[in-house]
């Protein structure tokens, strides 16, 4: 007789250990999210100590939001974030490369990233409050240009449109570039090296090797960098927020889409505030999505596919 091996499923373990996370997942994010999107459709507010609904009106609360500066915000939102993107980006490359350089012999590079990485431990309330003491009409930036006969009267930078942009922008790069940077780092470090030793035995120079072959090995990374700096940028919120007191001056031109749910929030209407979360997940699905096409290219699995297809039918 053949005796029948008992065999040992592990499958259920594995199940039983993520199951927790699905039962957190469910409890504390999907069913917050389906009653946010209940509640866009829903006229639910308080006015004084009454409260009003929730009754249902449809698409209203999303035709206000339109007919609202919402598309202003959004404005002030894209502005800010392209300020401290763009030289993120940028310093975190130019970094990156050297660093990775293993021609360059950098000494104490340990140091070096651990300075770099510092300000993105620091709390952006904490961050936020010392640029604004910095910064302020009594604060040490004038003083020391003051003193240094470069001005005569102190500059109201957080009075100027382009003053308090500036500064949220430089808090944001600075809170950002460390862990750009570290990333880029481990990218570029994956590269083989035997790639970058036969390009310079083909004569190929630092800036032609940089654009053909470093940024294209290290695309994916890019793509998630991009698309995390995109969704962190929607989400902008504590910097202008601590900076300006709440308010976006000066004349509301810091005031970002998530500072304008706040004030949604605080005023209990909860219909308005989920129409516009709404939208923030839209806008969000819609930015990530091209942006992961165009910096993969269509060189995913779906795409060889399509290719793979189309030759095959030619």
């Amino acid at each position: 007789m053949n005796k029948k091996k008992k065999s040992i499923s592990y499958g259920k373990w594995g199940y039983l250990f993520i199951l927790p996370f699905f039962i957190s997942f469910f409890i504390f994010s999907f069913i917050p999210l389906v009653d946010t999107i209940r509640y866009s459709f829903y006229e639910y507010y308080r006015s004084g100590i009454k409260e009003i609904g929730p009754n249902f009106v449809g698409l209203k609360n999303y035709k206000s939001l339109l007919e609202s500066d919402m598309l202003r915000y959004a404005g002030n939102t894209l502005i800010l974030w392209i300020i401290g993107f763009i030289p993120q980006i940028v310093i975190a490359l130019m970094l990156a490369c050297w660093f990775s350089d293993a021609r360059m012999k950098i000494r104490g590079k340990q140091f070096f990233k651990v300075v770099i990485y510092l300000p993105n431990l620091i709390m952006a309330s904490a961050f936020a409050m010392l640029f604004f003491s910095l910064f302020s009409t009594n604060g040490p930036i004038n003083s020391i240009l003051q003193s240094m006969g470069i001005i005569k009267a102190p500059i109201d930078f957080l009075g100027s449109v382009f003053g308090t942009r500036s500064i949220i922008g430089l808090m944001n790069f600075l809170m950002w570039f460390g862990n750009t940077t570290i990333m880029l780092m481990a990218a570029i470090m994956a590269i083989s090296s035997d790639v970058f030793e036969a390009s310079e035995i083909d004569g190929c120079s630092g800036i032609k090797r940089f654009f053909y072959i470093t940024l294209p090995l290290i695309r994916p990374i890019l793509a998630y960098t991009l698309i995390t700096s995109i969704i962190g940028g929607l989400q902008m919120f504590d910097v202008p927020q601590i900076l300006t007191n709440g308010q976006g001056n000066p004349n509301r031109t810091s005031m970002t889409l998530i500072m304008f749910l706040n004030s949604h929030l605080k005023s209990k209407n909860y219909g308005m505030a989920g129409a516009l979360s709404v939208y923030l997940f839209v806008v969000s699905a819609v930015l990530c999505f091209v942006v992961y096409r165009m910096t993969t290219g269509g060189n995913d699995a779906y795409g060889s596919k399509k290719k793979a297809k189309g030759k095959t039918r030619g």
